[in-house]
């Protein structure tokens, strides 16, 4: 993309960081932590001129891979009181706070140990993770990241359906962020519709 996702700009005068941050205090989300790496100072920066309210996590090792920053991520949150953690990528900025709050009360009602957003055989994010998951994604081969923690245990009940496009919405080249700013974010096109 020629400079960090997270500082690209988005309509509506934030950046994909800035609109992730922004969703997940607007569902109620009490802890927002962010994991940077490659180009950490700039994205800090970027971080404190937006104001948010967010704590950033320095990942040394962040050329290894997403699930470092994963590892590193939940380095952070793991302590007594914390159930679960919600993991969201930088390049998925358009879901809804409806969005994260459904896969937060699907969570809540159902216990699963994977949450997650689908749509037919989509799955998107945020992704819910439980805490007795954590030592299982430490100890993930980096190689082949978190799915194969996520795919063994997911499970219907944590199978939640929502129309919400921006869940699903993964832009990680050129073409496609030229394609959404030209044709304006989806992030609300589907609140509201599970």
């Amino acid at each position: 993309m020629g400079r960090a996702k997270a500082t690209l700009p988005l309509n509506g005068g934030d950046t994909f960081l800035s609109r992730i941050v922004k969703t997940f205090l607007e569902a109620g989300v009490d802890d927002v932590v962010v994991v940077v790496g490659h180009d950490a100072e700039k994205i800090a920066a970027s971080v404190e001129q937006a104001g948010l309210r967010a704590r950033l996590v320095v990942n040394p090792n962040y050329d290894r891979g997403q699930l470092s920053s994963i590892v590193a991520g939940l380095n952070v949150v793991d302590r007594p009181g914390v159930a679960a953690a919600l993991i969201t990528l930088v390049d998925v900025p358009l879901v809804s706070a409806d969005t994260v709050r459904a896969v937060v009360e699907c969570y809540r009602r159902t216990h699963a140990l994977v949450v997650r957003p689908t749509s037919g055989s989509r799955h998107g994010h945020p992704l819910l993770v439980d805490r007795t998951l954590f030592p299982a994604l430490r100890a993930a081969e980096p190689g082949a990241g978190a799915k194969p923690v996520v795919r063994a245990h997911a499970s219907a009940a944590g199978d939640i359906p929502i129309a919400d496009e921006g869940a699903y919405i993964d832009i990680d080249t050129e073409e496609e962020y030229r394609k959404w700013v030209r044709t304006g974010d989806r992030s609300g096109a589907g609140e509201g519709n599970r």
